[in-house]
């Protein structure tokens, strides 16, 4: 649709006004400069007088916009009563477009979604959809939403070529004189809306001073408008993270099937469990007695009596905590339920309980049950790599501060908040334990407390009273817990170390794979083999100098200092043997280094005591010939074959002595049957012939005692003095 334009209009008052916006942090008080830079002519004072007035009117605007920030309908009504007020017009349309739709401002992507009309004299109403297609009006309010121009048009009965904006449609009886139409812009620059007004009073025209107002007026519009939109944005975001909220709850919470049927089982006795042992063992309990021995620690700590804790709601709750963790090779319910059992130790066997409260047990408890929720068998690093949303939701410590919140969500689920009876300062003060403790198993926290508590280890601090002490103890004994299964017996130490390497070396084939990053070594599978040697600086890192500075603080946590140590001395020797085997077969080893290996491994082998042989065990017939012929034949060996029989003599030398022994067993047993033959047939002149059948019942006898023999007792077969293989002969 063609538009003629009878007046030049100055546009730059747009761009200076959002510039100017921009620079003084939305400070209405720009105006006072920003006045002389509008380039309005001025003829006389009553012209000056006059707009010294409507810029004080748009200064009220401009104030009352960024009040009404909460609902985009009473927003565009103030917006068409101050603009009638301001340019003292019969009527005021304000379009607003649907950018869900409009993602660019072609012409086809300019849709309005809503519009709103205010005729002096009547009410304010919003237009229909049939307003916003076919009025004449939205015609031209579409012409400057697509070209992004101000359109200004007086004494339209006067040109022949606008006629057909006269021309009403229905129920329209509105006589259009003049018009002039504004775009509404956003910060980047895009069309959110058009302002429209029509016929200036008492049969004026609309003037270049009045296009300049309008398009000023339009940028608080603008930014009215992107506010508010953004404020009901959030409003719906809201809502969806309620009804999600909701869902997630649902989902997340365990069937109460599964609470029914724990409720109804009796808990076991801790001594049946051994959960006041350091050594405690959790690979020998099956999932529903992990529930059970968890909800024990609350009952042996007097919790659930002194919080008044009903017995349905903590087996919920506990259930919902289990159904929680994924299920990852190590970060799971399993290393969770590990870690509130090393926690109850340090309390009870440990002497720890007398310097905490109520409430501080019971958020370390919570806290090393939900310590890894939902944990990914991921690490921070790795979030901040994929750009995971977490990553963007929080900067540090970003999966501790995850695992939180999904604790505080189970807590305030129905049916499972255990913290549902304490007073509202109580609440927030268990609260504030519980997430301490969780991001105290962030290790880059671990690193940056370490030395403060230190200094209060060495200084001897004994009371521990003073909260942000109490804080740093809470913090370390977290530590502890969450890497316990460093002081565990070294047959479990040994598996648990493999599941932790498995996790460890999966995200780092999903990094070499996916990402195309080298993972470092403690997560590059092809490097597994040097598990000791990153145990053994893990343990000199992280867990030494937390167990000894705990031990000092609390002797009664010493065994997991020396649980520790013991496991170094472990993973060092493996080490050891690691380096021992690369060095051997590596391609430069040289024969004196060879000579040196085999000489240390002789050293460990135990030597046999030739006085403790008897007589007829040796050799009787030692030469030095042969002696000599032997030595004789070594160095004519190829030196292969002489590195071979090295490496594998103390096996040749352990086969030799089991040979030996089996031989003069076999000869006594040949002495013994001979000595029977002898009493049961004794010898005479007389020459018996012993029949085929006596020979066959010799031969029953024969195996019935071998079969009576087999059945023996160890205890039985220690008293002969013979082998097991003497035995069956």
């Amino acid at each position: 649709m063609p538009f003629s334009r009878p007046e030049k209009v100055h546009r730059t008052i747009a761009q200076s006004s959002l510039s100017s916006l921009r620079s003084k942090n939305n400070n209405i008080t720009y105006y006072d400069e920003h006045l002389q830079a509008m380039e309005i002519p001025v003829t006389n004072k009553n012209e000056e007088l006059t707009l010294l007035i409507r810029f004080k009117l748009l200064l009220n605007l401009a104030r009352n916009l960024f009040r009404e920030q909460v609902d985009l309908e009473r927003l565009v009504n103030k917006i068409t009563i101050e603009s009638q007020g301001l340019m003292q017009c019969a009527r005021c349309c304000v379009y607003i477009l649907d950018r869900s739709i409009s993602s660019t401002d072609k012409p086809e992507d300019i849709h309005f979604s809503k519009g709103f009309d205010m005729v002096y004299g009547e009410e304010f109403k919003v237009t229909t959809n049939d307003f916003l297609e076919h009025s004449r009006y939205a015609k031209i309010a579409y012409h400057v939403a697509t070209t992004m121009e101000t359109v200004i048009i007086n004494e339209i009965s006067n040109n022949l070529s606008l006629a057909h904006l006269l021309i009403a449609n229905g129920n329209d009886t509105f006589e259009l004189k003049n018009l002039l139409c504004v775009p509404i812009m956003d910060g980047d620059g895009h069309v959110i809306g058009v302002t429209q007004i029509m016929n200036k009073l008492h049969e004026r025209v609309f003037t270049e001073d009045d296009v300049a107002i309008i398009e000023a007026f339009a940028v608080f519009c603008g930014l009215g408008i992107h506010n508010t939109r953004q404020y009901e944005n959030v409003v719906r975001l809201t809502a969806k993270q309620n009804v999600a909220f909701e869902v997630l709850s649902y989902h997340v919470i365990a069937s109460e099937e599964d609470a029914q049927r724990i409720i109804h089982i009796s808990l076991p006795e801790a001594n049946q469990l051994r959960l006041y042992s350091w050594e405690f063992n959790d690979m020998i309990l099956t999932d529903d007695e992990t529930v059970l021995a968890s909800i024990r620690m609350f009952v042996e700590l007097d919790l659930t009596k002194k919080f008044r804790i009903p017995h349905e709601i903590i087996c919920r709750w506990m259930l919902s905590v289990k159904k929680n963790y994924r299920p990852v090779i190590y970060h799971n319910w399993r290393h969770a339920f590990n870690v509130a059992q090393t926690m109850f130790s340090m309390l009870t066997t440990g002497g720890v309980n007398a310097r905490m409260t109520d409430l501080e047990r019971m958020g370390l408890l919570i806290a090393c049950l939900s310590h890894d929720l939902d944990h990914r068998g991921t690490n921070n690093a790795f979030q901040a790599k994929v750009d995971a949303p977490l990553a963007k939701l929080y900067s540090t410590s970003t999966l501790e501060h995850h695992h939180f919140d999904q604790c505080i969500m189970i807590l305030q689920t129905e049916g499972n908040n255990i913290l549902q009876t304490l007073s509202a300062s109580d609440y927030k003060l268990t609260v504030h334990y519980i997430e301490s403790a969780i991001l105290s198993t962030d290790l880059a926290l671990y690193f940056r407390k370490r030395g403060d508590f230190q200094k209060l280890v060495e200084n001897h601090e004994e009371h521990w009273t003073d909260p942000a002490k109490k804080d740093l103890l809470r913090g370390m004994m977290m530590t502890a817990c969450d890497v316990a299964a460093i002081c565990k017996p070294w047959e479990m130490q040994q598996v648990i170390a493999k599941l932790v390497a498995s996790e460890f070396f999966q995200q780092g084939d999903i990094e070499r794979t996916q990402l195309h990053v080298e993972p470092i070594p403690m997560m590059d599978r092809a490097k597994k083999d040097e598990l000791p040697k990153m145990q053994v600086g893990f343990i000199d890192s992280i867990c030494l100098p937390v167990y000894k500075m705990l031990a000092e603080a609390e002797e009664g946590l010493t065994p997991l200092y020396e649980g520790c140590k013991q496991n170094r001395e472990n993973w060092e020797k493996l080490q050891q043997e690691h380096d021992k085997l690369k060095l051997l077969w590596s391609d430069s080893i040289t024969q004196e280094t060879l000579r040196n290996l085999f000489a240390a491994s002789e050293s460990k082998i135990p030597s046999k005591n030739l006085n403790s042989i008897p007589v007829d065990k040796l050799n009787k017939n030692p030469t030095s010939n042969h002696v000599n012929s032997s030595s004789e034949q070594q160095k004519t060996l190829e030196p292969s074959l002489v590195t071979s029989i090295h490496q594998n003599k103390g096996a040749i030398d352990t086969i030799h002595g089991q040979i030996t022994e089996l031989r003069h067993d076999v000869d006594q047993l040949r002495l013994e049957m001979n000595q029977r033959q002898t009493k049961e047939f004794p010898t005479t002149t007389e020459t018996r012939r012993i029949s085929k059948a006596e020979i066959n019942n010799l031969n029953q006898t024969s195996v019935s005692h071998h079969h009576h023999h087999h059945h023996h007792s160890a205890e039985q077969t220690a008293e002969t003095g013979r082998s097991s293989l003497c035995i069956l002969l």
